[in-house]
């Protein structure tokens, strides 16, 4: 879905941003016109037709005009900007040039999975990365995309109005962490046994699928990782995942 709506909104954006720029070069050529007639003015004959244009300028404010059309222009370009952005983190997201195992750069993927979720975050909370020197891992980028959306959504709802969102990254032998963590309302000792658990939620009804840390936990195992939680209720909740950087072969160490 994600791939299909980046395609989709892409094509319209390119020339929309070509056009801008064509605009861009009118737009000076009539300021310059209009400049050089009004250089002229004083030189007009006729009194009467002077006033007139005169009058003109005064009732359309050209200089209120041509200030604001160049900010204008200059705030589209910067809007348009934005949605290509937006459109690369969602390719960057969905990784729609390969849904194959390569080497990934988990920073990135990261960055690119928070702007396309910060709707979500925004309201809740502050984020604070705190990246360490990371190898690029082997990995499908979209996938792993998927754990950080559903971990970074759920420690969003876990903060009931105001809080912050840690974004932490490491590495320890030949494995890296990407730790999720929160200073939401955390999770009750009772339901630690079956956060794993398809269909398994506290959310209200409607609220939730009880599918995301499924999905999570088995995409992380299916990249021969571990998914790990510490929580504390009413202090907040950490999910770390655990990753080889390389897919291991028979008897690979464990962090």
């Amino acid at each position: 879905l994600a791939a299909g709506v980046a395609h989709e909104i892409n094509n319209p954006v390119g020339y929309v941003n070509s056009n801008f720029a064509s605009l861009e070069s009118y737009v000076r050529d009539l300021f310059s016109l209009i400049e050089a007639y009004n250089r002229d003015l004083p030189l007009l004959q006729d009194a009467a037709f002077r006033a007139r244009i005169e009058q003109v300028n005064r009732e359309l404010d050209y200089e209120f005009l041509r200030g604001d059309m160049v900010d204008l222009i200059r705030e589209s370009r910067e809007g348009l900007g934005r949605v290509k952005q937006i459109v690369q983190d969602l390719r960057d997201f969905s990784h729609v040039d390969s849904a194959d195992w390569q080497m990934v750069n988990l920073h990135k993927g990261l960055d690119s999975t928070l702007n396309v979720i910060w709707n979500e975050v925004k309201f809740k909370a502050e984020v604070v990365k705190q990246y360490g020197e990371l190898p690029e891992v082997e990995c499908i980028g979209s996938q792993l995309n998927q754990v950080f959306m559903n971990l970074i959504i759920n420690a969003a709802h876990a903060i009931e109005s105001r809080g912050t969102i840690w974004l932490e990254t490491g590495m320890r032998n030949d494995w890296v962490f990407v730790r999720v963590r929160d200073d939401g309302c955390g999770i009750a000792p009772e339901n630690f046994k079956r956060l794993f658990e398809p269909f398994f939620t506290t959310k209200p009804v409607g609220a939730g699928t009880g599918l995301g840390l499924s999905v999570s936990y088995n995409i992380v195992s299916k990249h021969h990782g571990r998914l790990e939680v510490q929580s504390e209720p009413g202090r907040g909740t950490a999910f770390t995942i655990w990753l080889p950087v390389r897919q291991p072969t028979d008897g690979a160490q464990t962090p």
